[in-house]
């Protein structure tokens, strides 16, 4: 510190001595610094912050210096670099001194800097900024939200309602908007159409975090004779003793359960929809998270995510539901969206747990529950931006 104050003493008389002769010239007297002020150019990292995913980092730093250069040393979060590499050869670099270091960072932000002195003892310094994103971090930036949504309100021989294919709309837009999910909405589809595009997600390559949200708005059906619940496509027939032109609910539990999407979450708004379950029973509550409280929100999500989910909510049990008034929302869509827009809360995760705490105030109280190969202690999470 010293030595800077010197320097910057010497630059202030020189300075001043330029004034006292402004009478007889037309400026004051510069001091050219180029020739003693060293130089410092980041090979690696070029860029003054770098996001990365590994810890283990190669740092290469050129010193250039029109005197001769008395140190040149690479500093790690205030703490000096050991000479793993030391200085490198310089000759036809353009460079009178290297420094490349191999360092091991730490997750979060690691500060680079570059302090250089010449045998003027001017010294010069320059910062780069590393940071490291944790496995739990990484993992979840490389992760896809999915989202196939059905929305059927015209049908050949079913009376037409009046809000499905709205609720679908919108539910995707929130979805896609404010929680990154790639959204496919099909809307008025045919039984066939259904099945065909749910065999197309099948094929799908799919990450170990990625989830799916599937939901279905229409009509549904329930055969006491076969005790099964059923969609109903668009060419869905009226009088069908064999339910030829319908999809069962234990066809749609085997089909979804195949698709090789770790996490699926499936919504049904359609009347009887809570035969989905043959037993027709809600899931119980699984506690307060006060367990996760001092985690990050990325560990919080990976934790959630550490099981295979197979879980599914339904606007009803064994009856009917209602469609909502003309060009509104279903009472079920509403409250969907309500847990939407209310983004889970302070830490912007809803989780279904969160979720079904919005449904349970519906007057046609919703069922919830799991399928297929569910692991116990999973759950599917919706991530606000």
């Amino acid at each position: 510190m010293k030595k800077v104050l010197m320097f910057a003493a010497l630059v202030l008389s020189v300075a001043a001595y330029g004034q006292q002769k402004t009478s007889a010239r037309s400026a004051p007297i510069q001091l050219d610094l180029n020739g003693i002020v060293p130089t410092i150019t980041w090979i690696t990292p070029e860029t003054y912050e770098t996001s990365l995913t590994e810890k283990q980092f190669t740092v290469k730093v050129g010193v250039k210096s029109q005197g001769k250069l008395k140190s040149a040393e690479l500093y790690l979060n205030d703490a000096l670099v050991g000479q793993s590499r030391g200085f490198k050869p310089a000759t036809g670099t353009g460079y009178d001194k290297i420094i490349e270091r191999d360092i091991t960072l730490s997750e979060g932000d690691n500060i680079l800097k570059v302090v250089a002195i010449s045998m003027d003892e001017v010294e010069v310094s320059d910062i780069r900024v590393l940071k490291v994103a944790g496995a739990a971090t990484a993992m979840m930036n490389n992760r896809t939200d999915y989202a196939l949504l059905f929305g059927t309100d015209e049908y050949d021989e079913w009376s037409n309602l009046f809000n499905p294919v709205k609720d679908a709309q919108t539910i995707a837009e929130e979805l896609e908007t404010n929680y990154g999910f790639k959204t496919e909405v099909v809307l008025n589809a045919t039984t066939s159409e259904i099945m065909a595009k749910l065999r197309e997600y099948a094929t799908k390559s799919y990450q170990e975090k990625d989830q799916l949200f599937i939901f279905f708005a229409g009509h549904g059906q329930f055969d006491e004779i076969f005790t099964e619940g059923y969609l109903v496509g668009k060419d869905s027939k009226l009088n069908d003793p064999g339910k030829t032109s319908y999809i069962s609910h234990s066809t749609l539990r085997t089909v979804i359960n195949n698709i090789p999407c770790e996490h699926i979450f499936l919504t049904l708004d359609a009347c009887f929809g809570g035969t989905f379950d043959p037993l027709v029973a809600r899931s119980g509550s699984r506690g307060a998270d006060d367990m996760y409280q001092d985690i990050t929100r990325s560990e919080f999500i990976e934790r959630r995510l550490r099981f295979k989910t197979r879980k599914y909510v339904t606007s009803g049990g064994k009856q009917y539901v209602a469609d909502g008034r003309p060009g509104g929302h279903s009472p079920f869509a509403r409250k969907f969206l309500q847990a939407l827009r209310d983004y889970g809360g302070q830490d912007r995760i809803l989780t279904l747990q969160e979720l079904q705490g919005y449904l349970l105030n519906l007057k046609m109280e919703p069922h919830a529950g799991e399928f297929g190969d569910n692991e116990p202690g999973s759950d599917f999470v919706f991530v606000a931006r």
